[in-house]
């Protein structure tokens, strides 16, 4: 039996839930699991701190014996190797006896890949796989790491209408709302590390950190992106070394123009995302430096709108990276 458009719904639930253990799961991914019984959710999970305990085992401790029979939507592939920190999910699913399992991302862990479906089948509980995008994008800092070998990369920029980051004079404070500012340091807190580049940390000393009440914790580590030093703060040397960093799934980069356009160079950048403020401020700094494209075809067929949303009086643009095979 294949994956239904309900089930497609319970997936993007099980996605949003994910969020929660967003950066926090690392190294692990940040997986989220529901437990659904005649439609009714008994157990829900995500992974937690540090990367246990993992979701499955969350929601099936909160069902109980109602997973026996229940529907189990994990948006990852549970695990299937056994661990010294837990036991494999794969096998808490077996013990637990629902009648059906639907993933919606096979795991790329060679440790899993295909193993957990396979033991859960071979138990003779149905598992079907979902492809399912919205479980891809919550899970795009891992799946980065395993397939690109980095961290997923998103590209912030706060921008006038005329393609402005600062007036020609460098002031840029503030070019956005209040609204668009908070749903910034909403972003900071999902990423494990957030980059600036030199010359803007050299002229504005961002800070870098999040000012939302009760999040103020979740603030990413940063990263200046600079071939000298940045006042005791962690340097990148070139966009390239981001395969260098240990544990980091989520990288957050706030430009100024140069940065952004070293990593848009490399096509080192995942997510694009723009704040437009209704603002004209002619021979303004420009929010991208030159990328090197030798004709506007290389242009095209590189970005696709995932999201828009107003905020306040400024409009909030999300693209993705378009890519063979992702």
């Amino acid at each position: 039996m294949q994956a239904s458009p309900n089930d497609r719904r319970w997936l993007a639930a099980a996605a949003r839930l994910a969020l929660r253990g967003r950066p926090l799961s690392r190294p692990n991914p940040a997986v989220g699991a529901l437990v659904v019984s005649a439609g009714e959710v008994v157990g829900r999970g995500w992974t937690g701190a540090g990367g246990r305990p993992h979701a499955e085992a969350v929601a099936l401790e909160q069902a109980g014996t109602r997973a026996q029979g229940a529907t189990v939507y994990v948006t990852l592939e549970p695990c299937a190797h056994r661990s010294a920190r837990g036991p494999a999910c794969a096998d808490l699913l077996v013990a637990a006896r629902p009648a059906r399992v639907v993933v919606g991302v096979e795991d790329p862990d060679p440790r899993t890949a295909g193993a957990g479906l396979a033991r859960l089948r071979a138990a003779g509980i149905a598992a079907d796989l979902a492809d399912c995008a919205g479980c891809r994008d919550s899970l795009a800092g891992y799946l980065a790491l395993r397939q690109r070998g980095r961290p997923h990369v998103t590209l912030k920029l706060a921008l006038s209408l005329d393609g402005g980051i600062a007036t020609a004079e460098g002031e840029s404070r503030w070019l956005t709302g209040a609204a668009a500012r908070a749903h910034v340091h909403s972003r900071r807190a999902l990423a494990d590390r957030i980059v600036v580049g030199g010359g803007t940390w050299r002229a504005d000393a961002p800070r870098l950190d999040v000012r939302l009440a009760g999040l103020e914790a979740r603030s990413p580590e940063p990263l200046v992106l600079t071939r000298g030093t940045a006042g005791g703060v962690a340097v990148l040397a070139s966009p390239g070394s981001i395969r260098d960093l240990t544990g980091v799934q989520y990288l957050y980069l706030e430009g100024g123009g140069g940065a952004a356009a070293a990593f848009l160079r490399e096509d080192l950048v995942d997510r694009l995302e723009l704040y437009r403020a209704p603002l004209l401020l002619g021979g303004a700094r420009p929010g991208l430096g030159a990328l090197g494209l030798a004709s506007l075809a290389e242009a095209h067929g590189r970005w696709n709108l995932c999201e828009r949303r107003q905020l306040g009086s400024d409009l909030f643009e999300a693209y993705e990276r378009t890519r063979e095979g992702s």
